[in-house]
């Protein structure tokens, strides 16, 4: 019985062993004690689900895209780039029924470039689900933003839409683009100057923050010959801050202000310390007033010694 019951056993162990792959050849490539362990290059490493290769017809721009001329030169650069080189980032999209095709987020100057290239297809990120045209328009601006890729007004453009469309003051539109708010306001500032003025600006003649200067001066007319001046005589900032104080005498607080007018003038009183005048002959708001003392302190700051910085 004792016999019959180790001969079983050993039979038993020998199939076990054998089922293990025990006196079996090994497969070339196949280790028998596991799976294989997963290659540095590829530790971490996790496909994305949303990026794919979509032929250029099947993709179109945004015609709500806040950016409106592309620079000619530059595209060619760029399609010369991509057919050497490839695409090295690929582009967002999101999928529009209505026009049957892939519509970008962000990345129009690459597919410009592309379609100029001739590449039969690029390399995108899906965008899912439902966008708000606010969102989307956010979307595209902190990317043109951070390119750099807008012109002032254009910029300028879009600082109002989005300030419109969703009722935000410029702290709010600050926050959500991670834009410091006085850059916000002297951006804002340029849309209240002529159409030649921002013409001016455009074509690269005429600074955006010296346009911002003039935009201090109240009449038109004045504005004009003084950026007439400014380009023909190449005037810095500094020289044109100095002519649109000249051009703009200084009131005391609400003289020749009605009323439903804002005031022109604050006076803040500091305790110790000096007290404080904001003028600003357009009116003065809350935001204004926030804004105008962000951008003072930023030049106080500017013209400190690094080391007097450094010990604030």
């Amino acid at each position: 019985m004792m016999g019959k019951l180790d001969e079983l056993r050993r039979t038993g162990a020998a199939t076990a062993a054998e089922s293990m792959g025990a006196g079996v050849p090994p497969i070339p490539g196949v280790s028998v004690s596991g799976p294989a362990p997963v290659p540095a290059r590829l530790q971490g490493i996790v496909k994305a689900k949303d990026a794919a290769l979509i032929p250029l017809a099947k993709i179109g721009p945004d015609p709500d895209q806040p950016r409106e001329e592309f620079d000619e030169g530059s595209l060619q650069r760029l399609a010369d780039s991509l057919r050497e080189r490839g695409q090295l980032q690929p582009i967002r999209v999101r999928w529009d029924e209505g026009r049957d095709r892939y519509i970008i987020v962000c990345g129009e100057r690459r597919w410009r470039a592309a379609v100029i290239a001739g590449l039969p297809t690029m390399s995108c990120i899906i965008m899912e689900g439902v966008i708000e045209p606010s969102e989307l328009l956010a979307l595209q601006l902190i990317e043109n933003c951070v390119r750099e890729d807008l012109k002032p007004i254009e910029q300028a453009k879009a600082f109002r839409a989005l300030m419109d469309r969703n009722g935000w003051s410029t702290r709010d539109l600050a926050a959500k683009l991670a834009i410091v708010q006085p850059q916000i306001v002297r951006t804002l500032a340029l849309l209240d100057l002529p159409g030649p003025i921002q013409e001016k600006v455009e074509q690269g003649s005429l600074a955006p923050a010296t346009a911002y200067e003039i935009s201090k001066v109240e009449d038109p007319a004045t504005q004009a010959t003084l950026a007439e001046r400014v380009v023909a005589e190449g005037l810095s900032r500094q020289e044109t801050v100095a002519e649109v104080r000249r051009a703009t005498p200084t009131r005391g607080p609400g003289k020749g202000a009605g009323k439903g007018r804002k005031a022109t003038s604050r006076v803040f009183r500091t305790k110790p310390g000096p007290r404080l005048t904001i003028e600003f002959r357009k009116g003065l708001d809350d935001e204004l007033i926030r804004a105008a003392l962000v951008d003072a302190l930023g030049q106080l700051d500017a013209t400190r010694p690094a080391g007097d910085q450094a010990a604030a």
